[in-house]
């Protein structure tokens, strides 16, 4: 036993698994009483036994077994977690119970299984209980078959899958065992007992002794419907309730429930489908066209047989299709014709709703064959024709029914009636809507007048029918001329029709008038498909108080039905009779007289036509009382309207008489049964009044009423035929004006619009101006109920008047139609019930739709059209196509038939030509538009097969796919697409691109539908592969569309569908499932749906023929018993309360209206900078989307937490559009108080106001578009300017909404553009705006192109982005495009260029096509304008351009202090003066000769400018002086504005902050990389490389040894570095101004960054030391060739004398030598020898030949000899006259060097007796031959005169000079001019002057700086002189380096030349003569310091640029100083 105690003391769970069978047995009893025990099923002690109870289950002891089953019995019946052990569980059980010898095991099992089906888990038991049924064990086939059957007798088939059991029942029936067999006929029996006669077809079959046996069973079975005994958990209710009810003796919900029940399994849905097509007889189509009819009739035969297999496979059965019906519609031999009727029933029959597509074609060809007379065809026929009906709707096919009813043969008549009759029954309520009731009803009233007796019988059934299905009240309406005798048969006919859907449709139709719930389905029935608002539409609304009604009485509108029962009392009621007896016969004037004279006094009657006016009013008076005490009955119409009429009648002259007389037609017209004949007699007089001034509100006050008695449509039509058929203007437009009121009174039901359309024509067209003003008011008004549609009855019109009526369409646009006042009672005979009301305007909307006149266009469909769209050869099938597209052009709008145009298309769908498959799409788009809502009936046959080229490789062919697919369903509505299984079957196929753009497409449709047909949840698990898809798209796809599937179908089914999935799948897509769930947007709500419908702003809900089937209300009409509680519920839901917004409303009490008061927006210190940094460092997902997703929304909503109101947030992200409104108008009262909130939250404004842009709530987008004027308007008046983020983040999103169909809002959103460019630059705006134009929608690209135009108009050319020349091929691109509105588009804006440009725009835009060529030269020649110069509107794009790139956050907020306009309008009016259009920072906007000439035309404040002393300045100074402008003006602007910016941005360069001077950089490569731009780096490059090795050092010295900063930000710095100076070297221009001194220091810091050992370590290092070699080459080729050659010389030299200098460097260095040296050959004439020899002179200086040969390597002596040998070689005895530089030669070792070389290269070459060699040979300094001087001095003044060289030649003139003081320069100056002579005095003078001023200085060291001020820059810098240090007196230098900075503080650039540096001060005395740029540091940086002051306090948005200077003439400085004080000096005197 000791074994025993050990077991004993373990705890319950580890007994359980104990190898002991006792210590288990013990376990499982005590984990029984636990089980027993434990009362919450959420405690964690069910959680220890999760992984333990499938042991309890399969224990190998059977005991122990048995304890085990029990205790997991008690487990899964009380734990919460069980479900999670289902499937191991079960298929334990399974495989070790139920093979178990021992019945109670078995039990148990049976018992556990049942008990997982209560917990939910059915599907999981099915699936393992069907496993079980392939076990070999028979003993575990029959207890797995026993557990199903107790399950369904149990549970129901609504739990238990019965297709999956019922597929496998044939297999059990063929068993070997007689177990096996026994137990599978007893679970058919039971399913038999569920699903009856639908479980034959599957089991036909079996063997037929068990089929017999079988049926004997079957009919045994009691016949009532059996109801499930247990139930779920969730229903557990439900079987309370049930238990109750049974108690009380009702079982009325079980009936209920049947009802449910048996449809649930449908024979058909259990069958396999069987594919036919490719067992058709392969000559098929040959044999039915066959001549003899045996082998046509063997040809049907063979199909006959193929389609009586009861479930077909789905394909393409066109072809088929095609074929049988022109057997049905051609064939003469009449059996044949009952074939192939057979067949077509038996394919509809096997198809269902897969052959819906093709209903429209065959059933208008079997109702004219209805004109057969022998029985068995009629009967095929009819065979056919109800099958083929049950596979589409009454809907789809009416038109074709209609068409036939006025077919003249009385059979054709009569058998549609009967099929019309036929096709009620199947109809309800809701699938009956008024809208299509209306005409069959208005067909068939025709039929029961029809001579044939069949005819009328036929018809009276078919109303009797409809009368039954959809109740009185509907349909008598449309009853309301019927004489009682038949109305009487129609009810007769209505009494004895049996529906199809038997009682329950029986129920709805006889509960209507008693429950309101029932009162529902009446008005679904009412709504119905077409109406696609709510039944609860906002107006009518009763719904809502339904639960507060009297018990009995429906909502308040219905009650005088419900009172009136038939409706035979009520007023409304009587209106409605009299509307029969409208039909009054005209009496004659003696009946007249009779009849008025009997209720009239006598004196009345003889006054009427007395002479004298005082008796005839009297008269009137008493006419007038007589009228009002007269009873309605008694009151002759007729007779008095006669009487009134009587002479003088109309022509009354007296208008009082006449004010009276028009009074009492009112009065008898709202007190009498006024008919239409006595308005007949004075319509014609009132119209004549109407334009009466005294009168004429009688008129229209008698005419109001006549049109409430008479109806307005009628009335309408009578008065404006009679006003326009006379002369009479005033009453012509006072008409028109009436009928304005009158339609927004009466609303615009009935109208017929064509009728009056032809009269509005007439007036609008009338030379009177107030008739065609109140024309276009009228069509204001009828817009409103029409919509845009309207506008295409007058697009003929001329372009004046239209714009006129587009301007008065606009007002009306986001107006909705009033509510009609008048005339309701007249709209409905017996009362309306408020579907009805809310049927109303659906009716109008579709008259509106018929009453565009459509033409009908199969005629010229012909078969030859037909055959050339399938021809071979493609140019035919274009042709084909072309005239389709030509005739749907033409005819505008057509009728729905077109004949065999769709197959046609459809062919084409595939095309293997893409171009054609495009075309066919643009067809099919017009076909939509030209359609209208008819489109519907060929979704199936044409709208799949557009979704099928989805999935085409090609983007284009896509795009036009879906654009295509959006203008159908913008027709249809979703319904028709989403019914059958036509979606899922194109979701199922593998096609990447389909999938993705098909779910993109249904997860932007499916959320703004109300409900969807339940075929959507076949699309589900396609869905969910796609969630797995190896596509990533896809994949995204399917995640975005889920939640919108969940909103339809609920998250229950979804999870449900997961059941087929493999476990893995199945896990994931339910964690989605579950992310989705909480994602699920509410469906949308009723009164949203009215606004956002896509046939334009203002068409209300109605307009949308169908777009949601009301889903709601069909399953209303199945609840026999009314439930107080749903109609509650149902009521909320309807009133725009979504599942979300339900908490909202119940939480506005007190405590919310408090929180409104404080402050909404929350000003979170650096809360916006944070929100930045997040986005950039990737934390939060950077505002990108194509459409946004939940993520987003979430994300914006957390972020906006911490800094809007809550209530605010609440508002904002409501799911009810309603609530955006009044956030939007919240935020605009506080826009202005709450300036500092709104710009601290600016960035999640603009990013909340994007998501408003993908709302299709029109009256949201205005608002939001109207804040964004106001907010646009404010930032520009608070001087803010956008980030980036907040421009990325904003503007793409607001450019899609420039493509709005709507005018208004195109055009505030250009508004608001326009706004944007003062908050952010244009030139910034113009790639977002480029990025437009590559959208698909046309009118997007016509309005960016557009306002590109605007944008080089206003800012000139520098906003194109990135250069002018891509931009305007981009644009030019456009001149080809497909839509006339963006050609027209692209070519106004490259005019716009031109007209700014002139003739280089042909230049930028590059090659075109002949054609676009042609158009654009056409364009610009009408548009004739001269080019002008750059508008000046630049001003204001500079300044911003200025600030943007400077990244100082804080700066950016302070802006100018000035106004952009007010800036603005200084610019223009300066505009006289030239220069003024080019803008100086303001300080300098003066010039003085302008200002002397005319005092105070120019206001100009100089403050600082006086505060400068001028005394301090020597030197001559430039003014900057006004000058022509130069060939392209946008450089020169440019330059000198951008000059402080780029100061300051190269200032940054230097910054210890990586990320500033990464930004720097940026900046700089972005002006590098533009050729346009890169000009205005001119100036700067040493300032520039100065910053850049200064960086460099930086980075070797600091960053690289902090052991804190990552790595990758410095490889990144670098890459910066090295990209940015390969840009600038590969400038040449810019690459030549670096001098001698900053090249030096610019290899040093390369090669030492070559050299570094910590770079090579690094990952990307290698790449970094690439870059910098390819940078290396590209410095030594690009820079000026004597600076870097000078450089490498230095450098050389200071490597050798540091010790510390590794000798790797040296080498590197010299290695740049040499490659230098192989490139002299090429380079040798641009290089200024002399002082390259001076350089090495000083090199041989310090390093002399024996110190040299004491270096350790050979290579620097090498590398200098190379040099000089290569120099010899080129330049040959020359080379010595070079040697101007040096001082003392004689003492240069140089010299000798050369001479020894020229001596040697002598030898060599042999003697040449040439003189020029002698002369070469000897010394320079003896007397030269007069040639060779000539010689010389020609040289120098050829460099004088030439504009790059002046300073050297008068540097190399002055040394001359100095030289040979005896040399006559005399003969070179005489032939100049006198300009150039003083040039060249004072030239040498200042010279002399700067060099004398310098104490001892080398001679001809380069050029003073006192030369920098003429204006003639040359590029190539030469060195400074050597400074001095001995505190001698300073040089001029000193002062003009002050001034320059200065000038730089002030905006004006120094001029272009590189300056020398100012060393005087600085340089070291043992320096060799090149300034070494670290000692220009100084003087750079506080230029800099200053000029980063400067830039961030002085007025930014500087206006002026400044002229490039011209060649201005300094005379001597004093004279010019004096000079400029004293006019300084005169202007501010005149000032005072």
């Amino acid at each position: 036993m000791g074994d025993d105690s050990e077991w004993m003391k373990l705890p319950v769970d580890q007994k359980c698994e104990h190898k002991l069978w006792k210590a288990r047995l013990s376990g499982y009893e005590e984990a029984l009483k636990i089980f027993q025990k434990v009362k919450d099923e959420k405690s964690p002690e069910w959680s220890k036994f999760l992984g333990l109870i499938k042991k309890f289950v399969t224990d190998s002891n059977a005991v122990v077994q048995l304890k085990g089953l029990e205790a997991a019995l008690v487990y899964v019946e009380n734990a919460h977690v069980a479900g999670k052990t289902t499937g191991e569980v079960v298929s334990g059980v399974v495989s070790k119970v139920f093979n178990q010898p021992k019945a109670k095991a078995k039990e148990l099992g049976i018992e556990i299984c049942l008990m997982y089906i209560e917990i939910e888990k059915g599907e999981a038991v099915q699936e393992e209980l069907l496993k079980g049924l392939d076990n070999k064990n028979p003993k575990i086939i029959v207890a797995c078959i026993e557990t199903l059957r107790k399950a369904l007798s149990e549970f129901g088939s609504k739990i238990i899958l019965l297709k999956p059991i019922i597929k496998v029942l044939p297999k059990l029936f063929e068993s070997r065992e007689k177990a096996v067999r026994d137990e599978a006929k007893l679970i058919a029996v039971e399913i038999y007992r569920w699903i009856r006669d639908a479980l034959r077809p599957p089991l036909q079959n079996i063997n037929s002794v068990q089929l017999k046996e079988l049926e004997e069973e079957w009919v045994k079975l009691p016949s009532g419907a059996p109801k499930p005994s247990r139930f779920l958990r969730s229903q557990q209710e439900l079987e309370a309730k049930l238990e109750q009810q049974q108690s009380a003796g009702g079982d009325a919900e079980g009936g209920g429930d049947d009802g449910d029940e048996v449809p649930q399994i449908d024979a058909y849905e259990l069958l396999e489908a069987v594919e036919i097509l490719s067992k058709l007889p392969k000559d098929f189509y040959d044999k039915i066209e066959a001549k003899k009819w045996q082998e046509r009739k063997e040809a049907l035969e063979a199909v006959e047989v193929l389609v009586k297999n009861p479930k077909l496979e789905a394909g393409d059965y066109a072809d088929l299709v095609k074929a049988l019906k022109k057997v049905v519609g051609k064939d003469t031999n009449v059996m044949l014709v009952a074939l192939a009727a057979k067949c077509l029933t038996g394919l509809a029959v096997g198809l269902r709703k897969k052959f819906g597509q093709y209903a429209g074609h065959v059933v208008p060809t079997i109702l004219e064959k209805f004109k057969e007379k022998k029985p068995q065809v009629v009967q095929a026929l009819q065979e056919a024709i109800d099958a083929i009906f049950l596979t589409t709707t009454l809907q789809n096919i009416s038109e074709d029914i209609l068409a036939v009813m006025d077919n003249k043969n009385p059979t054709i008549k009569q058998q549609t009636s009967l099929f019309i009759a036929r096709s009620f029954r199947h109809c309800t309520a809701s699938t009956l809507p008024k809208s299509l009731l209306k005409p069959f009803c208005a067909a068939l009233l025709k039929h029961i007048n029809d001579s044939a007796p069949e005819v009328r019988d036929a018809a009276f059934e078919a109303l009797g029918t409809a009368l039954k299905v959809v109740g009185e009240k509907a349909v008598n309406p449309f009853l309301a001329d019927v004489d009682k005798l038949k109305l009487d048969k129609i009810k007769e006919c209505s009494e004895k029709v049996e529906l199809i859907h038997g009682k329950k449709a029986g129920l709805a139709a006889d509960k209507k008038e008693v429950k309101p719930v029932p009162g529902r389905t009446a008005a679904s029935g009412a709504a119905g498909d077409k109406d696609t608002k709510d039944i609860s539409a906002p107006k009518p609304g009763p719904l809502k108080k339904a639960p507060a009604t009297k018990p009995g009485g429906p909502p308040k509108k219905g009650k005088p039905a419900a009172q009136g029962g038939t409706g035979s009392t009520g007023t409304k009621n009587k209106k409605g009779l009299e509307t029969k007896e409208i039909v009054e016969p005209e009496l004659s004037i003696e009946v007249c007289e009779e009849k008025a004279s009997a209720v009239l006094p006598a004196p009345c009657i003889q006054l009427l036509d007395s002479s004298n006016w005082k008796e005839r009013l009297a008269c009137m008076e008493e006419f007038q009382k007589a009228v009002e005490l007269m009873d309605r009955t008694e009151m002759p119409c007729q007779a008095l309207v006669r009487m009134l009429a009587k002479k003088p009648g109309w022509k009354e002259t007296n208008f009082q008489v006449m004010q009276m007389k028009l009074h009492i037609v009112a009065l008898i017209a709202q007190k009498g049964n006024f008919s239409k004949t006595s308005a007949q007699i004075v319509l014609d007089g009132l119209v004549d009044k109407i334009g009466d001034v005294k009168c004429g509100n009688n008129a229209k006050e008698a005419l109001t009423a006549i049109a409430e008695a008479c109806m307005l449509p009628w009335t309408a039509e009578q008065v404006m035929s009679m006003a326009f058929s006379q002369k009479n203007p005033k009453n012509q437009s006072e008409t028109l004006n009436w009928l304005s009121n009158a339609i927004k009174e009466f609303g615009f039901s009935g109208l017929n619009v064509k009728a009056f359309i032809s009269n509005v024509k007439t007036a609008l067209a009338a030379t009177n101006p107030a008739v065609r003003t109140s024309a276009i008011t009228l069509l204001g008004v009828m817009y409103l109920y029409v919509g845009p549609s309207l506008r295409m009855f007058f697009e003929d019109e001329k372009p004046a008047l239209l714009s006129q009526i587009d301007a008065e369409f606009e007002k009306m646009q986001g107006q909705n139609p009033p509510a009609p006042t008048r005339g309701i009672s007249k709209h409905s005979t017996s009362g309306t019930d408020e579907g009805e009301d809310g049927d109303e305007p659906d009716d109008g909307g579709n008259d509106v739709v018929d009453l565009l006149p459509r033409t009908e266009i199969s005629d010229k469909i012909t078969s030859e059209l037909v055959s050339k769209i399938g021809d071979k050869n493609w140019k035919i099938r274009k042709e084909g196509l072309d005239e389709v597209a030509g005739i749907i052009n033409e005819a505008k709008f057509i009728q729905p038939n077109i004949g065999e145009l769709p197959t046609a298309l459809k062919g084409r769908l595939n095309d293997s030509n893409k171009i054609l498959v495009q075309q066919t799409l643009n067809i099919l788009q017009q076909l939509a538009v030209a359609m209208g809502p008819n489109i519907k009936q060929h979704v199936k046959n044409l709208g799949i097969p557009i979704i099928t080229v989805l999935g085409d490789s090609k983007n284009n062919v896509r795009a036009a796919a879906l654009a295509t697919v959006n203008a159908w369903a913008e027709q249809t509505g979703m319904k028709e697409w989403l019914e059958g299984e036509d979606l899922s079957e194109e979701l199922k196929k593998e096609n990447p691109f389909l999938r993705q753009e098909l779910l993109g497409w249904l997860a932007e449709k499916l959320p703004t539908l109300r409900s969807t047909p339940t075929d959507l949840i076949l699309c589900v698990p396609h869905l969910y592969s796609c969630l797995e898809d190896r596509n990533g798209d896809v994949r995204k796809k399917a995640q975005d569309a889920l939640p919108f599937f969940m909103m339809h179908l609920g998250y229950e089914k979804m999870a449900k569908a997961t059941g087929k999935l493999k476990p893995t799948s199945k896990d994931q897509v339910l964690a989605m499932l579950e992310k989705a769930k909480a994602n699920m947007p509410a469906k949308p709500a009723a009164p949203a749906k009215a606004t956002s419908k896509p046939v334009g702003g203002s068409a209300p809900a109605k307009f949308q023929p169908t777009s949601a089937p009301v889903e709601d209300s069909v399953s209303g009409t199945i609840e026999p018993k009314p439930d107080p509680k749903k109609a509650k519920a149902l009521g909320v839901s309807s009133k725009a309360k979504t599942a979300q917004g339900k908490k909202v409303p119940s939480k506005t009490t007190l405590k919310d209206d408090e929180d409104k008061s404080g402050p909404i927006f929350i000003l979170v210190p650096n809360g916006k900078e944070q929100r930045m940094r997040d986005e950039k460092s990737l934390k939060v997902l950077k505002w990108n989307f194509t459409t946004p997703r939940d993520e987003y929304i979430e994300q914006l909503k957390t972020q906006m937490s911490s800094c809007v109101a809550k209530w605010l947030q609440d508002e904002m992200f409501h799911s009810d559009f309603q609530h955006h409104n009044k956030a939007l108008a919240v935020m605009v009262d506080h826009l202005e108080s709450e300036k500092e909130g709104v710009i601290g939250c600016l960035d999640l404004i603009l990013k909340w106001l994007t998501l408003r842009f993908f709302d299709t709530n029109t009256s949201v987008l205005m608002k939001a578009l109207e804040y964004l004027k106001l907010l646009f308007t404010l930032l520009s008046e608070e001087e803010y300017h956008l980030t980036e983020n907040e421009a990325s983040s904003f503007i793409p999103y607001l450019i899609l909404k420039v493509g709005e169909p709507k005018d208004v809002i195109r055009k505030d959103v250009r508004a608001i553009l326009n706004r944007m460019c003062l908050v952010y630059p244009a030139s910034k705006m113009f790639p977002f705006i480029m990025e437009g134009t590559k959208s698909k929608n046309s009118k997007q690209r016509a309005e960016c192109l557009e306002e590109l135009g605007c944008l080089v108009e206003s800012y000139g050319m520098n906003v194109c982005q990135p250069t002018p020349g891509k931009a305007l091929k981009e644009i030019a691109i456009h001149i080809g495009d497909r839509d006339n509105a963006v050609r027209n588009a692209a070519l106004n804006t490259i005019v716009t260029v031109y007209n700014v440009h002139g003739d280089q725009v042909f230049k930028l835009i590059g090659t075109l096509s002949e054609k676009d060529m042609s158009m654009l030269e056409e364009r610009i020649k009408r548009s004739a304008k001269r080019p002008s110069a750059a508008p000046i509107k630049q001003v204001e794009e500079k300044p911003q351009r200025t600030q943007s790139m400077s990244s100082n956050a804080n700066m950016l907020r302070k802006g100018p202090a000035e106004d952009m306009s007010s800036k603005l309008n200084q610019a223009r009016s300066m505009s006289g003066h030239p220069e003024a259009a080019q803008m100086v920072r303001r300080e300098f906007q003066l010039d003085l000769d302008e200002i002397e000439n005319d005092n105070g035309t120019v206001r100009c404040e100089m403050p600082e400018l006086v505060q400068h002393k001028l005394d301090d300045i020597f030197e001559p100074v430039l003014i900057p002086e006004p000058k022509i402008r130069a060939v392209s003006p946008h450089f020169d602007d440019m330059h000198s504005n951008t000059a402080s910016t780029i100061n300051f941005i190269i200032s940054q360069v230097a910054s210890g902050d990586i990320n500033t001077s990464i930004q720097a950089l940026t900046q700089i490569d972005e002006v590098l990389r533009q050729e346009d731009k890169a000009e205005a780096m001119s100036g700067h490059i040493d300032q520039f490389l100065i910053a850049t090795f200064m960086q460099l050092r930086l980075i070797y010295n600091t960053h690289m040894a902090d052991e804190k900063l990552e790595k990758d930000e410095i490889i990144k710095l670098y890459s910066c570095i090295i990209g940015n100076m390969i840009s600038l070297f590969q400038i040449e221009s810019l690459a030549r101004e670096a001098s001698t001194g900053v090249l030096k220091d610019l290899m040093h810091g390369l090669i030492t960054l070559m050299l570094d050992s910590r770079i090579e370590d690094l990952e990307e290092g290698q790449q970094v030391i690439r870059s910098v070699n390819l940078l290396v080459v590209k410095v030594l080729e690009k820079s000026d060739q004597t600076n870097i050659l000078s450089a490498l010389l230095v450098l050389l030299q200071d490597s050798l004398l540091a010790t510390a200098s590794s000798p790797k460097f040296s080498e590197l260095v010299m290695k740049c030598l040499w490659r230098m040296v192989r490139l002299l050959p090429d380079t040798i004439n641009s290089i200024n020898l002399d002082r390259i020899l001076l350089d090495i002179h000083i090199f041989m200086k310090v390093f002399p030949k024996e110190k040299l040969k004491q270096c350790k390597s050979e290579f620097p002596i090498r590398t200098l000899k190379t040099l000089l040998h290569t120099l010899c070689k080129l330049k040959g005895p020359k080379i010595l006259d070079h040697l101007t530089m040096i001082d003392n030669k004689n003492e240069s070792e140089l010299e000798a060097h050369l001479c020894r070389m020229m001596k040697h290269s002598m030898d060599q070459t042999g003697s040449k007796s040439d003189k020029e060699t002698e002369k070469g040979a000897s010394r320079i300094d003896e007397k030269s031959s007069k040639a060779k001087v000539n010689d010389f001095l020609a040289e120098i003044f050829k460099k004088i005169g030439s504009k790059e060289n002046t300073k050297e030649g008068l540097a190399e003139l002055y040394e001359y000079k100095k030289k040979y003081s005896d040399a006559d320069i005399e003969p070179f100056l005489k032939n100049s001019s006198q300009f150039f002579q003083s040039y060249v005095e004072r030239g040498l003078r200042v010279i002399e002057m700067e060099r004398e001023g310098k104490g001892r200085i080398p001679t001809s060291t380069g050029i003073s700086p006192q030369m920098e001020v003429t204006c003639v820059p040359p590029p190539t810098s030469t060195v400074s002189s050597i400074g001095n240090t001995n505190g001698e007196e300073v040089g001029p230098s000193v002062y003009l380096e002050r001034l320059k900075i200065l000038r730089q503080r002030c905006g004006l650039d120094n001029t272009k030349d590189d300056r020398p540096p100012l060393t005087s001060l600085l340089s070291k005395p043992a320096v060799p003569p090149v300034a070494s740029s670290t000692d220009m540091l100084h003087s750079k940086l506080s230029q800099l310091r200053e000029s980063r002051e400067q830039h961030q306090h002085s007025d930014l948005d500087s206006n002026q640029t400044h002229p490039s200077g011209t060649m201005t003439t300094s005379s001597s400085s004093t004279a010019n100083i004096d000079d400029l004080k004293k006019r300084l000096e005169r202007i501010k005197s005149s000032r005072k």
